[in-house]
């Protein structure tokens, strides 16, 4: 190959530019990404919509959307702004799908990890355990850590985290499993590299593809179970969420039903726009797959 071949060569793109461009080609999870951009930005607006207290009275009790424009979105029985309390509860939402899911993941890597490459009596004692939990329900086992540790919004969040692990542990298991023996491995394991390297350098970097893509169905998940524990008048009282104000609007549903279907429409939406995210993701992350 000559000098002059090489400098008329156009340069590849980056890893950043073929994955957008794999992305970009599901028009559904655009349509998530955009949704998933409003609630975002929802969040990162709230205090600009409504710089006082979302739990503070803002109007007439039960106030109708559309009729008093100081309340676009309506009051509800208390006369609490709903569309306030709709861009602080997105702040809720996006904490607790954010945290929650890094916890899950960071738990479920590391049981994973551990079981997939050791393997033998390692790998049959951490899947008893992952089963054990598997065996319950996980509103149910949600429902007994809130009821011990309590129900501030910072000990829901690590419950959630804590139920949601053991998805991503079989994942990890399993990827861990069929990359342990590939040749780069026994490679850098003959030049001495420890476990722990081989582990977290070698081995995990190559698995994270699919926990990537779960990540948008434990973020998805985690905001239904928040939203669930809210309505069941569990959640923490001290912050607006979309989950307290369907819980509380359940009693005037008959008579006021936007305080129940504006969040709840929310609720549908960024859980569908993970969903979209998630499918995105996947097909940028592993094109084959669809093929």
């Amino acid at each position: 190959m000559t000098v002059l071949d090489t400098e008329l060569r156009p340069a590849e793109p980056s890893r950043a530019i073929v994955f957008w461009r794999r992305y970009r080609r599901n028009r559904a999870a655009l349509l998530g990404l955009f949704i998933f951009a409003i609630v975002v930005l929802m969040a990162l607006t709230a205090g600009f919509v409504d710089p006082g207290d979302p739990l503070r009275r803002a109007g007439d009790p039960l106030t109708a959307p559309f009729v008093d424009m100081s309340v676009p979105l309506g009051t509800d029985q208390l006369g609490r702004d709903i569309l306030s309390g709709l861009f602080y509860g997105a702040r809720i939402s996006l904490l607790v799908g954010v945290v929650a899911t890094l916890v899950a993941i960071a738990i479920g890597v590391i049981i994973g990890a551990l079981a997939g490459y050791f393997g033998g009596w390692v790998d049959d004692v951490l899947m008893r355990v992952t089963e054990a939990f598997q065996t319950i329900p996980n509103f149910v086992l949600l429902l007994t850590l809130v009821a011990i540790l309590g129900s501030k919004i910072e000990w829901i969040t690590l419950a959630i985290g804590i139920v949601s692990w053991t998805a991503p542990a079989r994942m990890v298991r399993a990827e861990f499993m069929s990359l342990r023996n590939r040749e780069f491995v026994d490679a850098a394991r003959n030049l001495g590299v420890s476990n722990t390297s081989l582990i977290f350098r070698e081995i995990l970097p190559n698995a994270l593809p699919p926990i990537i893509v779960y990540a948008s169905v434990i973020m998805a998940l985690s905001i239904l179970l928040e939203s669930a524990l809210a309505f069941l008048g569990l959640g923490d009282p001290n912050y607006a969420s979309w989950g307290n104000m369907i819980g509380q609007g359940r009693a005037v549903l008959r008579t006021a039903w936007y305080c129940a279907a504006i969040p709840g429409i929310a609720i549908v939406l960024t859980v569908l726009s993970f969903s979209l995210l998630g499918e995105g993701l996947n097909d940028a992350l592993n094109p084959r797959q669809k093929q």
